[in-house]
């Protein structure tokens, strides 16, 4: 096994994965429930974690935990809002920046690894856990993760327009991208001999490897 590789659970809710993502969610309660959450499902799963888990790991009463969230159902869905809304900003960014296809992406995949990798708890309950949702949240939250996939979509077509890419298959290969930098949330571990920033620079230099032209010139990657 890879030394960046997790063993088990070990890595749940520890090294990089801080709690600044949350920093919006008021008051203090509400936020250390959705960070006492995080920790959880991604050590237990979703299923497998009752309202009292969540409560003690935040060191609360379960009763006080249905003063913030009515069901455990709210909590995750709170998590995924605020996790798909990262992705979507980070990705939108790379997308609308100056600039070729090929650097475009590129910077899109090191940050969307980055992201991954810095939040890997995080983002094991953001991209694993979303089947667990009510079916509106799940509308919701399917509707931002389609949005993030075209902006991957869009910078391929526009480098198969620009005749950067050689991608027959554009669906097809935008699903490809986006499953490799996913991936990263359920494999990293901040012990590995890897940071994510070197992890998002690989992931970028292979994606290009994937999509760019048989003649085209190999720009840097990171």
């Amino acid at each position: 096994m890879s030394t960046e590789a997790t063993t088990g659970d070990e890595s749940a809710g520890s090294g990089m994965d801080g709690h600044e993502s949350w920093a919006d969610i008021t008051p203090d309660a509400a936020r250390r429930l959705v960070i006492a959450a995080v920790e959880a499902f991604a050590e237990r799963g979703y299923h497998a974690t009752t309202t009292r888990d969540i409560a003690g790991r935040a060191g609360m009463s379960p009763a006080a935990l249905y003063i913030h969230y009515k069901t455990k159902e709210e909590l995750l869905y709170q998590i995924s809002k605020v996790g798909h809304r990262r992705s979507l900003a980070l990705l939108g960014e790379a997308r609308d920046a100056a600039g070729p296809a090929a650097e475009r992406l590129a910077a899109a995949v090191r940050v969307f690894v980055r992201w991954h990798a810095e939040h890997h708890t995080t983002g094991r309950v953001v991209q694993y856990e979303l089947g667990a949702l009510g079916p509106e949240h799940y509308t919701e939250i399917v509707a931002l993760r389609r949005r993030s996939e075209e902006a991957i979509r869009s910078i391929v077509k526009d480098g198969v327009t620009a005749g950067e890419f050689d991608v027959p298959d554009v669906s097809g290969t935008t699903l490809a991208v986006l499953s490799l930098c996913i991936d990263v949330a359920r494999w990293f571990n901040p012990a590995g001999r890897r940071t994510p920033d070197e992890v998002g620079a690989l992931y970028a230099d292979l994606v290009l490897r994937m999509v760019r032209r048989a003649d085209a010139p190999a720009g840097p990657a990171a």
